[in-house]
């Protein structure tokens, strides 16, 4: 039954899309573009927007719709789901320009797509107009609201943060430049905070704490002092989201391709993820050494064919394959425990998770206006111990 919901939650989301992209191309036409123009950025638009999971967008209905503890009109409904669209017109801006910077192949099972035909390097171009049409979409929708001024520094701020979290990613963990020297878990927070929980966890939630006119600060009987819901929110959404990207490297070591989706690439891409780096601060000198010397290697030409030929087997698909160098990561992740480390990191970080939900003031039953405890709630157990 949940997952009829979800899909028909989705269905409706991805409903609103069709005439948000409508108006953007319209837009785009009234200004007198070429044919040629108008259906290159139709083009950018389906191929980049609509296709993920689309959690980030639908939880700015999802918030919207727990703040006001109802289901939202249809004029609601439409707003609420611009400002989602505007979210994954933002995911959709850093991810067409982050395949670009980092030479990827392949986002959400196609080839990314500056490696399209005659795509190239327009499509750095083509992730500005991304951005820019989220602006578009808050002037026609939101100029006349008193938060206007609030949604635009919203998106703004936030966005600067990423491209903040993205420079530290880009100049830490360069794909062929392998030095572990750089790496530490206080610079693998740094990354994580400002390039993902920022525009992942904290901008959905607080998007629809402005449309449901949610102030920036309110006084309850029962507290003595001013709350600061947008401040409370991001203290619990932003390690939620840290939570998220250690969970996510976690399953990129541990999980294999039928379980999660994907081959696991982060030890042969030199990322700067949690697991290199609670190995790193608990890994002997003869460890160590191994990390340097086999971290980030690219696996051989007879190693890649291996691959190709395990692919085409009965079981290459999901169980992958290992270079000899990335065997040898491994091998020292799973001698330090890194499992173990982990369940104790999860177990840790949802206890503290949810004492902090715990204590968010609702006011009084059914009080309006306030924040709720099920946003936070929602999230958490979405993510809890997922296996995907």
């Amino acid at each position: 039954m949940a997952s009829t919901d979800k899909a028909a939650r989705r269905a409706k989301f991805e409903g609103a899309w069709n005439g948000i992209r409508d108006e953007l191309l319209d837009h785009f036409k009234s200004c007198g573009m070429p044919q040629e123009a108008q259906e290159w950025y139709a083009r950018n638009l389906d191929y980049n927007v609509p296709g993920g999971k689309l959690n980030r967008g639908m939880s700015v209905v999802d918030s919207a719709e727990i703040l006001l503890g109802r289901k939202l009109t249809e004029e609601e409904y439409l707003q609420a789901a611009v400002l989602g669209w505007g979210v994954e017109l933002l995911q959709a801006f850093f991810l067409v320009s982050d395949d670009l910077m980092d030479s990827s192949i392949t986002r959400r099972g196609q080839p990314c797509w500056y490696r399209v035909p005659k795509i190239g390097f327009i499509a750095m171009n083509d992730s500005f107009m991304l951005e820019s049409a989220i602006y578009r979409l808050l002037k026609v929708h939101f100029k006349k609201e008193p938060y206007y001024v609030d949604l635009l520094e919203l998106f703004h701020e936030v966005t600067y943060q990423t491209e903040m979290g993205q420079l530290i990613d880009l100049i830490t963990a360069p794909e062929n430049e392998v030095d572990l020297n750089r790496f530490s878990l206080k610079k693998h927070s740094l990354i994580v905070i400002y390039k993902t929980a920022f525009y992942s966890f904290y901008l959905p939630v607080a998007l629809a704490m402005l449309f449901c006119r949610i102030p920036t600060s309110y006084t309850l009987p029962s507290s003595s002092e001013p709350i600061a819901p947008y401040e409370v929110a991001k203290e619990i959404l932003i390690p939620l989201g840290e939570y998220f990207q250690i969970q996510d490297d976690f399953l990129d070591f541990s999980g294999v391709p039928a379980q999660i989706g994907k081959v696991g690439t982060d030890i042969v891409d030199n990322k700067c993820s949690w697991c290199i780096n609670t190995a790193l601060a608990y890994a002997t000198p003869e460890q160590r050494k191994i990390l340097d010397e086999n971290y980030g290697v690219k696996p051989t030409e007879e190693e890649k064919e291996l691959a190709k030929r395990m692919a085409a087997g009965k079981n290459g698909e999901e169980q992958g394959y290992l270079g000899e160098a990335e065997k040898r990561v491994k091998k020292v992740f799973e001698e330090i425990g890194l499992r173990e480390k982990y369940a104790e990191y999860e177990e840790g970080v949802y206890k503290k998770l949810n004492a902090m939900i715990d204590g968010i003031d609702e006011g009084a039953p059914g009080q309006q206006g306030v924040l709720k405890k099920q946003i936070f709630t929602s999230f958490l157990g979405k993510i809890y111990r997922r296996q995907k």
